[in-house]
């Protein structure tokens, strides 16, 4: 093995390896851990797999074909762990067990299937980048496909990066460069002729970016994106930020008037704001010192004392349904928590 070849095998090699070991880190290691977490240690567990058979298969003529097919058979696998971190990271669809057992067993019990039947010994033809390799286009096909659906989850923080005043929050900058950085293995993978160097070299400076950047959160003391956020710390918004978007949730809900909505949830109004639920409630939470629903029931009862005060056709009961209340008795208890009496006490008062 020449000098370029042993400098190619090491960074191959190392990035293989800082893959395997973060993996563990993330599944048994990190505090807080929870399901993004797991799906992220999952994602590098597989890349790993995809890496380390490509550097054997490169530097090693004693690789046994049942391992090139397990690396081979590991792409499938890796489009589907990352769709599901990306959509947990993000919050916007909680992947429950019965839902992320529908991306990940069908490709398992498909990839048994697809060993037993065509391995890689008999049917190596099936397995290689050629006009027969259908298995081979399946393969980059359905990563393929996970890798837009993961775009798609994204498309909010990727529309603020091309946006002027728009500003990304650090794991939505984490996000992007997750899924560029699959994205960008795709692509040397499916085009390069020297498949093994450049998906080694690919690798290898993704699991770096990955050390660096858990480095640089910790120094920061801030809570990373695969843990259980601690109640946003002392990451509190600048106010400059805190009032443009301030002045955007003020303008929507006066245009909109979601707080009527007895449905309207965190992540709608943060849909409508083009932010992330999780932004949304540390700027209601650092900003105006509140919770969601405090920022909807005191917009609720300031819709109701106005209707109270102009309305004289209406009853207190189609009042509080008119404001957002989604009851009789909610609405009584927080109007009354909010302006210290009842409505009923307040239409006399006026």
């Amino acid at each position: 093995m020449g000098l370029e070849d042993q400098i190619l095998f090491f960074f191959s090699a190392i990035g293989a390896f800082n893959g395997l070991f973060l993996s563990s880190y993330f599944a048994f290691f990190v505090k807080n851990r929870n399901r993004a977490s797991y799906f992220l240690s999952a994602l590098l567990f597989v890349v790993s797999i995809r890496v380390t058979k490509s550097v054997l298969l490169t530097f090693y003529d004693g690789i046994s074909n049942s391992f090139i097919q397990i690396g081979l058979s590991a792409c499938l696998l890796i489009g589907p762990f990352l769709y599901l971190y990306v959509t947990a990271a993000l919050n916007e669809r909680k992947p429950y067990r019965s839902t992320w057992l529908w991306h990940v067993l069908p490709v398992i019990f498909g990839m048994v299937v697809i060993g037993y039947y065509f391995p890689y010994k008999e049917h190596r033809y099936l397995w290689q980048r050629s006009a027969d390799g259908y298995l081979c286009w399946v393969l980059f096909g359905q990563w393929l496909v996970y890798i837009v659906l993961s775009l798609v989850a994204i498309k909010q923080p990727i529309r603020k990066l091309f946006s002027k005043g728009a500003k990304l929050n650090d794991i939505e900058i984490w996000l992007i460069s997750i899924v560029a950085s699959i994205l960008l293995i795709w692509i040397a993978y499916f085009t390069a002729t020297y498949t093994s160097y450049i998906v080694g070299a690919l690798s290898f400076s993704f699991v770096l970016y990955l050390s660096l950047l858990l480095w640089g959160l910790k120094r920061r003391k801030s809570s990373l994106f695969f843990e259980t956020p601690k109640k946003y710390g002392n990451r509190a918004i600048h106010d400059l930020e805190a009032k443009a978007v301030l002045d955007r949730l003020g303008a929507v809900m006066a245009d909109k008037a979601l707080f009527k909505r007895d449905d309207v949830k965190l992540r709608d109004l943060a849909l409508e704001l083009g932010i992330s639920p999780h932004y949304l409630s540390q700027l209601l939470n650092d900003n105006l010192g509140k919770s969601f629903a405090r920022y909807l029931n005191e917009l609720r009862t300031e819709e109701a004392k106005k209707l109270i005060q102009t309305s004289d056709h209406f009853t207190l009961e189609a009042i509080g349904q008119e404001a957002g209340f989604s009851s009789r008795s909610t609405f009584y208890a927080v109007f009354k928590k909010i302006t210290g009496m009842t409505p009923a006490q307040f239409k006399n008062s006026l």
